[in-house]
């Protein structure tokens, strides 16, 4: 992942930067690590991320919000190292696809999993769908 230090991100016309996306490994409250789904096709669901930065003529989301974006309608990320307070800062930001935004939040939402695939019911997603045999 391409990295850079201390410079500031500035993205144009109307594009939106997000960080704070989930991908990797998560770990409950209580202990319990719940291993990556990426790739998988139980792990094909939109995500949130945080807006990170937004250009001069967007106005649909603003700097902090938190948007649900559809699967897949995100770049690779660029991680972006900065002193905060004498300590090394890293952030991943991507861009984000403007018509694969679905939903904004002013605070972080409390679970990142949606849908029944995550639920006691019987799954909605079936893999041949997405092209995996």
């Amino acid at each position: 992942m391409p990295t850079l230090r201390n410079q500031t991100i500035k993205p144009i016309k109307d594009k939106v930067l997000v960080s704070d996306m989930d991908f990797g490994e998560q770990k409950t409250a209580g202990g319990i690590i719940i291993n990556s789904d990426d790739g998988k096709a139980h792990g094909v669901y939109p995500r949130w991320g945080k807006v990170y930065a937004v250009g001069p003529d967007q106005k649909d989301v603003k700097i902090g919000e938190w948007v649900l974006i559809e699967h897949g309608r995100w770049t690779r990320g660029i991680d972006l190292i900065n002193d905060v307070d004498g300590k090394e800062v890293k952030t991943t930001i991507r861009m984000v696809e403007n018509k694969a935004m679905l939903a904004i939040s002013d605070e972080k939402p409390s679970g990142h999993m949606i849908g029944k695939e995550y639920s006691d019911g019987p799954a909605t997603i079936r893999p041949e769908e997405f092209g995996a045999n």
